[in-house]
């Protein structure tokens, strides 16, 4: 903040947006920017991997590990996003809760559930009441991730499942020919040709990951949603920057955001669609060798 911020009510109209937007109160929006960015970055390798298990269980030739897959994809999928994140993460958290707890207070003799009451012993309060801020912000943020990870690595196991058997079979059929494990095969003819095949139906998931971020805003954590309601609503003469309801310019700023975030991932995904097209087996691939010729 500005020197010239001791008295905001004294201050002219281009200092007093100045102060207003250094305050405290902005600084810790635009760091919750940092926080929607942070979930993409964890929520997305994460969700690709549990994809990718599901997709190779999904074809295994083991019965369990077909049905394991297969039932993932499916049931996660048929549940609607936002009740499986609210059911979810009080699930989760509470199994954690109660493992600890059995770990750590063997002696207890009351029941856990009590009514609507969960009660685990003070020892197994994860985190544990004790801790800093930061801590239980950041096993909130975890439990979040992790959510969106299940949510949509079910749509990317479904995904990739589909990509997998889109790779022409003959090709599998002529590494096997060449003496290739089916081991062998799996790494190094399906895994790096499936990609192609997998890129749009990703691409399309990526982008509701984007959209998707607001959720957080329903799991308790202070994203972008939650700053630009509470900083945008009516403030009166009690506050230090008194203004009326300006929630219709802060919503608009999230829009253009995520449309500037949306247009920059389809500019990059056109890139890596061209990039995986190449010498490919696909109407991509052909444009470019006839392009070529």
């Amino acid at each position: 903040m500005f020197e010239f911020c001791a008295d905001p009510s004294v201050l002219g109209t281009f200092r007093w947006f100045s102060c207003y937007l250094t305050n405290g109160v902005h600084m810790l929006f635009y760091q919750s920017f940092l926080t929607v960015f942070t979930l993409i970055a964890v929520a997305a390798p994460l969700s690709l991997a549990f994809g990718f298990a599901a997709a190779t269980a999904s074809r295994s030739h083991v019965a369990p590990a077909r049905w394991l897959g297969k039932g993932y994809t499916a049931m996660v999928r048929g549940v609607p996003d936002i009740v499986f994140f609210l059911f979810f993460v009080l699930v989760l958290d509470q199994g954690i809760e109660y493992l600890r707890h059995v770990v750590q207070c063997p002696t207890w003799t009351e029941p856990v559930r009590q009514g609507a009451n969960f009660l685990v012993c003070d020892s197994a309060r994860t985190p544990p009441g004790t801790a800093p801020q930061w801590v239980h912000e950041g096993y909130n943020f975890g439990l979040a991730a992790f959510t969106y990870a299940i949510v949509f690595g079910a749509f990317c196991g479904n995904v990739l499942f589909g990509a997998m058997n889109a790779v022409p079979q003959q090709q599998l059929e002529t590494a096997a020919a060449y003496g290739m494990t089916q081991r062998q095969i799996f790494r190094r003819v399906l895994v790096p040709q499936m990609w192609i095949y997998a890129l749009p139906g990703l691409s399309n998931i990526w982008m509701i990951l984007i959209k998707a971020t607001p959720l957080l805003f329903l799991l308790g954590i202070e994203d972008i949603v939650y700053w630009a309601r509470e900083i945008g609503g009516s403030r009166n003469s009690r506050f230090a920057y008194p203004h009326p309801d300006w929630r219709f310019w802060y919503f608009l700023a999230l829009l253009i955001f995520y449309l500037g975030f949306t247009r920059i991932s389809e500019i990059v995904l056109s890139r890596l669609t061209r990039r995986l097209s190449r010498g490919q087996a696909t109407a991509g691939g052909e444009a470019m060798r006839k392009a070529a010729a």
